[in-house]
């Protein structure tokens, strides 16, 4: 008892002087009650809480007009953000810093890929692709409009003053995620863009239609922050696989020219950059032992065009690959030099008019075993039909006749042409059904006023 009652001493003591701190703090304060509020009442108070508000008497929801969900806009970046991803060229663009999505990615990974393009130009482009509601996880722009062609104007400062029609038209490709979700936002958006029996029919004709060939649905012809556009629109997944394994090259031969990236990715970016040296590897393939690095320039733009049905019937400039690199050859440098210097036995340093490279069969295998599936796949089969080692008695002998042969210059030419043309052609017809009778027409009228051009320019320069 003697215990329990000193306790009982010794907490009432300790209350005391708690009190007595609690009471000296507060005559000692300089802050009024009127200023910090009410003391909180403690937990086991007894004071009933206040009761909740009333209900809004006006509970009914609006119907929304729009039967989708409006996707957020994506934000916008500052230099600072692109600064860190490219460090020589830190105000030409907008695009943040690539974390890899798990991809393992460092900062500078596929820095060759973001060409820089005048301030105005940039914030067109950009501007344009944030006009879009529907979701966008991938664009770039690309054409005469971007970069400028010999015989055609690009965009700059100056042609701002002129007419629209005057203006040369904006190329853009834009990968979604879902195809078919895409359009039906982007028809309630912006119904004029698509002809009138693709709105009927709905975005699920336009999906089927777009899956077709190569993969892309255009819309052509269409005016937009005073200037007129054309976009496609891909899945990521149809892009990608296109990059990896050159299943059409439509979309990867497009992309071994200099394109603005707008809205970058980091799957994408990872399959362009193997696309890029899968078109240096093939370039190499066709080429001598000493060359021009325009040579090689010429070399990876024809690919593209090689089986193009519309450079055989008269409906595309036959310069067009000349013209190309013409007035783009400081892009291509960028795109390529980079990616050449860490390819074995290839030499060429930085501003040099030569490029070399080892031809022996040894260093051509290294090359060889590395091309895109789509085309490989073409060459064994044409390996096998002319017979000697297979592939399966004596894996080396076989690696080592075919890249020596000195018929595989023309080989990789004949079959890239097969590859390019049915997606290409099945491309052309698409355009009567996802631009309409009255635009198709127009564009094939475009397409046969450059190609008399072209032939006009080829007659005055060969006399």
């Amino acid at each position: 008892m003697t215990r329990l009652g000193a306790s009982s001493s010794s907490i009432v003591a300790r209350s005391t002087a708690v009190a007595r701190s609690y009471y000296i703090r507060r005559t000692l304060t300089t802050t009024s009650e009127s200023a910090v509020g009410p003391p909180i009442p403690p937990a086991s108070s007894s004071q009933p809480s206040p009761p909740p508000p009333p209900a809004s008497q006006d509970t009914k929801a609006r119907p929304s007009r729009l039967s989708y969900p409006i996707p957020r806009r994506t934000p916008t970046h500052s230099s600072n953000d692109y600064a860190r991803t490219d460090p020589n060229h830190p105000r030409h663009s907008t695009h943040p810093h690539l974390s890899g999505r798990g991809l393992g990615l460092p900062a500078t990974f596929g820095r060759n890929q973001l060409l820089p393009v005048s301030d105005s130009t940039r914030a067109l482009l950009e501007q344009i692709v944030r006009s879009f509601d529907a979701p966008v996880r991938y664009a770039f722009a690309y054409g005469s409009g971007v970069f400028g062609q010999v015989g055609y104007d690009h965009l700059d400062e100056d042609k701002r003053k002129q007419s629209r029609a005057d203006k040369p038209m904006l190329d853009f490709i834009f990968a979604v995620n879902h195809p078919d979700h895409w359009h039906s936002i982007n028809m309630h958006q912006y119904p004029g863009h698509y002809p009138l029996h693709a709105r009927m029919l709905g975005s699920s004709f336009v999906t089927k239609v777009q899956e077709m060939g190569p993969g892309v649905w255009f819309n052509t012809y269409v005016p937009m922050h005073d200037v007129t556009i054309k976009y496609g629109v891909t899945s990521v997944d149809t892009l990608c696989a296109d990059l990896l394994n050159w299943r059409t090259l439509y979309l990867a031969g497009r992309m071994h020219k200099p394109l603005r990236i707008i809205k970058d990715d980091a799957r994408v970016r990872l399959t362009q950059q193997v696309n890029l040296t899968s078109a240096l590897r093939t370039a190499l393939l066709m080429l001598p032992s000493q060359f021009a690095p325009r040579d090689l320039f010429m070399s990876i733009a024809s690919i593209s065009y090689m089986g193009d049905p519309r450079m055989v019937l008269p409906a595309e400039n036959r310069n067009k690959v000349k013209n190309v690199v013409d007035r783009q050859e400081g892009q291509f440098r960028e795109l390529y030099w980079r990616l050449a210097q860490g390819l074995p036995g290839v030499r060429w340093s930085a501003g040099s008019d030569v490029v070399e490279q080892d031809v022996s069969p040894q260093a051509r295998v290294a090359h060889m075993k590395k091309l895109p599936q789509g085309l490989l796949y073409r060459v064994h089969a044409r390996m096998r039909e002319r017979g000697g080692v297979s592939r399966e008695a004596d894996e080396l002998a076989y690696w080592i006749r075919v890249a020596g042969d000195e018929s595989m210059p023309v080989i990789l030419q004949q079959e890239m042409c097969k590859i390019v043309r049915y997606p290409a052609t099945v491309q052309t017809l698409k355009g009567v059904v996802s631009a309409g009778v009255s635009k198709s027409t127009r564009y094939a009228a475009a397409k046969v006023g450059k190609w008399w051009k072209g032939v006009q320019s080829s007659s005055s320069s060969s006399s």
